[in-house]
């Protein structure tokens, strides 16, 4: 089993002047204690779930491009791409640079957009929810034709691109990863048995079912289970004083015995990196054989 690190709130005590120095440290820290891979979210106003809108919120893409510069080892993604945020052709260009700025190590973290307050806001794309899957599938394809040796036209439903010219090429070959994230059964997990190299569910008592649904899915359309990684969204890690952790790990195990490959967790109070430290000393070598 690997671990992830998400950062998801940058309101930190040292405010905006201390923040890329901040981001920097935990960053470094991270790649260092041996997380597999660091994402932030792709929003533009922090979500509800965190705090409120008015608190600090980086643009993920030119969040991911400093991360690139600040780490060697963990690969890189947003968790997850809004897929109607942004012109999909200028989507695949931006995982593209960052796979190559990073020596190969950026993943398209994807889905299908749900925070419509943002979107107004900031006059962001927002379709209706079936227009939003539709938008998603076709940015998935033209993601992997413009990962291709293929420069062909595409024409979608949606999407019109003349020539899906992406020079350079991306490092990862065949492309960098795709993960999708979400558990809607007749939709997301039918996308992820088709495009995805990870599904993203989160750790809750429905697990085993999403899990059984993208078994069936992958059943159908003739794909293999086994090449799916099974990735899970936790939030029920321990403190940065280690209260809770054997609990923690008690946890994993079970994930682990379910077939999750991957555990992906914000952590408290990330910024004065005790947190990071413990899972370097005491979850990320645990795990690490299972």
């Amino acid at each position: 089993m690997r671990l992830g690190l998400h950062i998801a709130d940058f309101t930190w005590p040292g405010g905006a002047p201390a923040l890329a120095s901040d981001l920097g440290r935990i960053a470094e820290a991270a790649d260092e204690a041996g997380f597999a891979r660091i994402s932030v979210m792709d929003h533009v106003w922090q979500i509800s779930m965190i705090g409120p809108p008015e608190h600090d919120m980086l643009e993920a893409y030119t969040t991911l491009g400093y991360l690139a510069a600040k780490t060697s080892r963990a690969q890189l993604l947003a968790w997850v791409t809004a897929a109607v945020y942004r012109a999909p052709g200028l989507l695949a260009k931006a995982v593209t640079t960052l796979d190559v700025l990073s020596g190969g190590r950026a993943m398209l973290g994807i889905g299908a957009a749900w925070n419509e307050e943002e979107s107004i806001g900031l006059d962001l794309d927002f379709p209706p929810t079936a227009e939003r899957f539709e938008r998603l599938e076709e940015a998935l394809q033209i993601y992997l034709q413009m990962c291709s040796d293929s420069d062909a036209p595409y024409e979608g439903e949606h999407y019109h691109l003349g020539r899906t010219l992406n020079v350079p090429q991306t490092l990862s070959k065949p492309h960098p990863p795709i993960l999708i994230g979400g558990g809607g059964e007749k939709k997301t997990l039918r996308l992820v048995a088709q495009y995805a190299d990870a599904c993203n569910l989160f750790d809750a008592p429905d697990l085993p079912q999403k899990l059984d649904v993208l078994r069936g899915h992958c059943e159908r359309l003739g794909r293999d289970y086994a090449a799916v990684e099974k990735t899970v969204m936790t939030h029920r890690v321990p403190g940065a004083d280690g209260t809770g952790l054997e609990k923690f790990l008690a946890r994993l195990r079970e994930l682990a015995d379910l077939g999750v490959e991957h555990v992906h967790s914000r952590l408290p109070d990330v910024q004065d990196l005790r947190a990071i430290e413990l899972y370097r000393d005491k979850v990320i070598p645990v795990v690490a054989a299972w």
